[in-house]
């Protein structure tokens, strides 16, 4: 009896220290992270562009009838109860298209930011650098997107922005809520001449955790002082789990900006986009896609032709989990437009239909 006691005594101790050293390694994780993401792709495009590049409104995945890279990057980030910092370099189509007006190595910084807490109390930051933009329900990320290609709204709106941050998230982590100070509308360098910050807003709310609403904006002038054109933008979206294999996000931009200079007339722009995503098991999701962008003067767009850009959209892909941390893609995708803004086998044309598919790994 005395043996069974001790043993019984020694097995509690063993459980005990076992307990202490796992909670005191938990205490010291290492701060630092590394991890990196590869997206491979491969695009063909029917109407055959004899340049091999897509429209020029498409700024990701927009090579014809080649693999490529779409993205690649290493990332270093560093997070601490009161300090965090992500430094990311990159490569890819994705890169030379998206930053082809910044200055050398500039354009191969995807995150390069800096984060203070400024709150005992409050979940409260304030964060400067180069981030991700604050704008729209995609990322850069394919593998984080329900579609393989980027909405048309997605592609002509800023994917990065540069500038500081102040945010706050609730206790609750319902609320969401940042205020931006920018260097301009997908900028790291303010364009030459161009003395004024821009601004902007997020606001995310998640009454629970099936429905996510978000509300952002971007403020300022995108062209040197003498020509300033004050642009206003506001992108609003909504994410709904109706049940745990179909999902639907409904998203809506707006943007308004002076036709010249200290102009009381605006020329605006806007795109609606509906996206269903199906997930019958943990490996295997179908997307589709329906949208229109609408920007008849060319703001955003420009197309030097009659109804200007008015263009819809459709798609639909396949996405299969190869391992946790793989991903392979497959999408057929059309665009139809009011004007012959597209080529077919050097033919102006109204529509454009082209497949994409796409390995990703992340680690």
């Amino acid at each position: 009896m005395v043996k069974k006691t001790m043993r019984i005594s020694l097995i509690m101790l063993l459980t005990f220290i076992g307990r202490s050293i796992y909670a005191q390694t938990e205490s010291f994780k290492n701060p630092l992270k590394i991890s990196g993401y590869l997206e491979t792709y491969y695009t063909y495009d029917f109407g055959n562009p004899f340049n091999n590049i897509r429209p020029t409104f498409v700024y990701s995945f927009n090579r014809h009838n080649e693999v490529n890279i779409n993205l690649g990057f290493i990332k270093a980030a560093y997070e601490t109860d009161n300090v965090r910092s992500n430094l990311a370099f990159m490569t890819g189509t994705y890169a030379n298209s998206n930053l082809v007006n910044e200055a050398g190595v500039l354009k191969n910084i995807f995150e390069a930011n800096v984060g203070v807490k400024i709150s005992k109390t409050l979940n409260l930051w304030v964060d400067a650098g180069v981030f991700a933009s604050h704008i729209g329900f995609e990322s850069a990320i394919g593998k984080d997107c329900w579609n393989l290609t980027r909405s048309i709204l997605a592609d002509n709106s800023p994917y990065y922005e540069s500038g500081a941050k102040i945010s706050y998230t609730s206790k609750n982590e319902k609320w969401f809520l940042s205020g931006l100070i920018l260097n301009g509308w997908q900028r790291i360098n303010r364009i030459d001449g161009n003395s004024m910050p821009a601004f902007g807003h997020q606001i995310t709310y998640k009454p629970t955790p099936k429905i996510t609403l978000n509300s952002s904006s971007f403020v300022g002038n995108t062209l040197p002082d003498s020509l300033k054109q004050m642009r206003y933008f506001h992108n609003l979206y909504g994410q709904f789990m109706l049940n745990n294999k179909l999902s639907i996000l409904v998203g809506f931009d707006i943007g308004l900006q002076q036709k010249i200079k200290e102009s009381n007339n605006y020329n605006s722009w806007f795109s609606p986009v509906i996206i269903a995503k199906y997930t019958p098991n943990i490996k295997t999701s179908i997307a589709a896609r329906s949208e229109y962008y609408s920007d008849e003067k060319g703001v955003i767009i420009p197309t030097n032709t009659p109804n200007g850009f008015q263009t819809f959209g459709y798609s639909l892909n396949l996405d299969k989990n190869i391992a946790s941390n793989i991903i392979w893609r497959i999408e057929g995708r059309s665009f139809l437009s009011n004007d012959f803004i597209f080529t077919n086998n050097k033919k102006a044309s109204e529509v454009n239909y082209f497949l994409t598919t796409a390995l990703a790994i992340s680690f």
